[in-house]
C-alpha cells in the first residue's frame, strides 16, 4: 500500500472572500495562486492560497457561501491549521508583525518540541506558526518571492493539521488501521500521528475533548483537510481501501487542478485525499497567478453566467512592486 505523502491542502470558509484575500496577501504574505469558484456551488468564490508556484503541500484554500451563518468551535471539527516558517527567529518576527496589524495571537508556545505562535483571522479561523527549525522529514515549499514578507522569514507551506474530537479512540484506530498514520507523542489531551516521511508537513494533531459542545460548521471553520497522493492509480487503492473499511466515498472527483476521493472519517470531519498534480499553472502563466478567474473546462461555456454571479475582486498583483517589510 502506498501511504500517504503529507497534507495537500486544507479548505475553509470566510465570511468575505474580498477581506480573506488582503489578509491572506497582506498580513501573511502568502501568494494567490487560483482564483475560481466552488465547482460543486459556482455563485461561491474558492481562493487558493499558497506558495510562490502553488505546490502541493502549501495551500490554504477558501469558500464564501452566500449568508452562510458563523460557525462555532467546539469538539468533533478539524480545529486549527498550521503554515510553515524556517526558523525559531522567524516567529519572533511574526510577532511584532501581528502586533503592529493588530492580529490576535497568543504568543510563542512549544508543543512537540516545536516553537508555534497561534492567531486568528477576522472570521476567527484558527491558525498557527510553526517552526521548522527542528524538523526533518517532508520538504517544505518556496516562499512567494515577490510579497511583502522577508524570504528568510515568509510561510513556506502548511503544517500539522489539528483535529478535535470527543471519541479519540474511534480516531486513533481510524488513523492508524485505516490511513496509516503513527502515533508518535503525547502532550496532555494532545496525540501527534505522522505518515509518509513525517515531520511538520506529515502530521497530526488529535486533541481529545468531551467538555467543549459539538462545532457547528460556518464561517471561521475548517470544510475539510486533503491529504496529498502522488497519482490516479495510487487514489483509486485508496478509494478501495476505505471502502473495504465500510466508508462511504464520493469515488473519483476530477478537480481540474488536482484528481480528489471524499471520505467522511468521523462525525462532522471530512478528508479529502488529492493528487500533487496537475497543479495551478495549465491555464496561467507564473508571473499572474490568480490574477484572473480561472475556470475548469467543464464550467468554461458558463463563464458569462458565473461572472454575473460573483462580484470581480481585483487580484491583480504583477504590475506591483512590494517593499519587504521587515516589521
Amino acid at each position: 500500500m502506498n501511504y500517504l505523502k503529507g497534507v495537500h491542502h486544507v479548505t475553509a470558509i470566510t465570511s468575505s472572500a474580498e477581506e480573506n484575500y488582503k489578509f491572506f496577501t497582506f498580513v501573511l504574505g502568502m501568494r494567490l495562486v487560483k482564483k475560481t469558484v466552488n465547482q460543486d456551488d459556482i455563485q461561491t468564490y474558492h481562493l487558493f492560497f499558497a506558495d510562490d508556484r502553488g505546490s502541493a503541500g502549501t495551500d490554504m484554500t477558501f469558500f464564501d457561501f452566500p449568508n452562510i451563518p458563523k460557525g462555532v468551535h467546539g469538539t468533533n471539527e478539524i480545529s486549527k491549521t498550521s503554515f510553515r516558517v524556517p526558523t525559531d527567529a522567524a516567529l519572533d518576527y511574526w510577532v511584532k508583525r501581528f502586533d503592529r496589524l493588530a492580529v490576535k495571537h497568543t504568543g510563542i508556545k512549544e508543543q512537540f518540541g516545536k516553537k508555534t505562535l497561534s492567531f486568528v483571522d477576522f472570521d476567527d479561523q484558527h491558525y498557527q506558526l510553526i517552526s521548522d527549525e527542528h524538523n526533518t522529514g517532508v520538504e517544505s515549499g518556496t516562499p512567494w518571492q515577490d510579497g511583502p514578507i522577508p524570504l528568510e522569514y515568509a510561510i513556506t507551506g502548511l503544517g500539522p493539521v489539528f483535529v478535535r474530537v470527543a471519541n479519540l479512540q474511534y480516531f486513533k484506530d481510524m488513523l492508524e488501521k485505516v490511513m496509516l498514520f503513527k502515533e508518535i507523542s503525547e502532550e496532555g489531551d494532545f496525540h501527534l500521528f505522522e505518515v509518509g516521511e513525517g515531520g511538520n508537513g506529515a502530521q497530526i494533531i488529535v486533541e481529545h475533548n468531551t467538555v467543549l459542545p459539538v462545532a457547528r460548521q460556518g464561517f471561521g471553520t475548517v470544510h475539510h483537510a486533503a491529504f496529498r497522493v502522488e497519482d490516479r492509480a495510487v487514489l483509486d487503492e485508496w478509494t478501495a481501501r476505505f471502502e473495504s473499511f465500510g466508508f462511504h466515498t464520493s469515488g473519483y472527483v476530477n478537480r481540474h487542478f488536482f484528481e480528489s476521493l471524499y471520505a467522511r472519517v468521523a462525525p462532522q470531519i471530512l478528508f479529502e485525499l488529492a493528487t500533487d498534480g496537475p497543479g495551478f499553472m495549465g491555464d496561467e502563466p507564473y508571473e499572474t497567478l490568480g490574477e484572473k478567474l480561472s475556470l475548469p473546462p467543464f464550467l468554461e461555456p458558463k463563464r458569462e453566467q458565473i461572472e454575473g454571479l460573483v462580484r470581480p475582486i481585483d487580484t491583480v498583483r504583477s504590475s506591483i512592486m512590494y517593499d519587504k517589510e521587515y516589521e
